[in-house]
C-alpha cells in the first residue's frame, strides 16, 4: 500500500488509542469519586456536671512604714492573726504553706513618672496558702477572714480556686460518650438513606471544655474553669464512617 495511503489508518488509530485511554481514565476518576463519598464524618458530644474535690485558697497580709524594722513588727503582728484565726478554724497545719515575706522599697515619682532613689519606705507582704478537700469548710473560712480587718490586718483574701482531682479517669468516660454519641448520629444519617454504617476512617478528639455549670462558653484551644464550684465538662469527637 502507498505511503500515502497510510496516513489516514494511522490518524484513525492514534486517535480510538487516545478515546480508548481517555475513557479508562474517567472511569477510574469516576470510581475514585464514588468511592470517597461512601463515608460520613460526624460530631459527637457528651457533658457530666462536676463537682470541684479540691480548694485552694490564697491570703496575704501587707504592712508599709518608713522604717523596715517597724513595718516587720507589724507583720509578725498580723500574721500571727491569721494564725490565730486558721488555728480556731481547725485547719490542719499541714493544709497550711506560709509564703517568704516579700520586701518592696518605696521610692518617689519625679514628674516624667520615673522612680528617684530616694527611699521613702518599705511594703512587706506575706501571705498563706491552703489547699483542701474540705471544700465548704475553706469557702466559708475565705469569706470570713477579712473580719480580721476589724483588728487591724490589712488582709487581701483572693478568690478560691475550685479543682476536680480526678479529671483523669473522668476524660476517658466521657470521650468514650462522645464517640459513642458520634456513632449514633452517623446510623441516623445512614439509615435515612437506606444505608449502613462500616469501619471508622478516621477520628479525632476535640479539647475539653470545663465551664462552670449552665455556661455557654466555648473555647478553640480548652477552657479550665476554676471560679466555680458546679462545672459542666463537654468533651467533642469527629469521627468519619464507612457507608456501605
Amino acid at each position: 500500500m502507498p505511503a500515502r495511503d497510510l496516513q489516514p489508518l494511522l490518524s484513525a488509530i492514534v486517535l480510538g488509542l487516545a478515546l480508548v485511554i481517555a475513557a479508562a481514565l474517567g472511569a477510574n476518576a469516576i470510581t475514585r469519586v464514588k468511592a470517597a463519598q461512601q463515608t460520613v464524618t460526624v460530631t459527637g458530644s457528651a457533658k457530666r456536671q462536676i463537682t470541684s474535690d479540691m480548694i485552694i485558697w490564697r491570703g496575704f497580709v501587707s504592712h508599709q512604714s518608713s522604717d523596715l524594722t517597724a513595718a516587720y513588727a507589724d507583720l509578725k503582728v498580723s500574721m500571727g492573726k491569721l494564725r490565730a484565726y486558721l488555728g480556731e478554724q481547725q485547719i490542719p497545719t499541714e493544709q497550711i504553706v506560709e509564703t517568704s515575706i516579700q520586701t518592696m522599697a518605696l521610692h518617689p515619682v519625679n514628674e516624667q513618672g520615673m522612680e528617684m532613689s530616694q527611699i521613702l519606705g518599705y511594703r512587706l507582704t506575706q501571705g498563706v496558702e491552703i489547699r483542701s478537700g474540705d471544700v465548704d469548710k475553706i469557702t466559708r473560712v475565705s469569706r470570713e477572714a477579712t473580719d480580721l480587718i476589724n483588728q487591724g490586718v490589712a488582709l487581701e483574701s483572693n478568690p478560691p480556686e475550685y479543682l476536680y482531682t480526678k479529671l483523669g479517669d473522668l476524660k476517658v468516660q466521657i470521650l468514650a460518650d462522645a464517640a459513642k454519641d458520634a456513632k449514633v448520629r452517623a446510623e441516623q444519617i445512614a439509615r435515612a438513606t437506606g444505608s449502613e454504617i462500616g469501619q471508622v476512617r478516621s477520628a479525632r478528639m476535640g479539647v475539653l471544655q470545663i465551664t462552670p455549670a449552665f455556661s455557654n462558653e466555648v473555647s478553640d484551644y480548652g477552657i479550665n474553669d476554676v471560679s466555680s464550684l458546679q462545672k459542666d465538662i463537654t468533651a467533642v469527637t469527629t469521627v468519619e464512617f464507612e457507608i456501605r
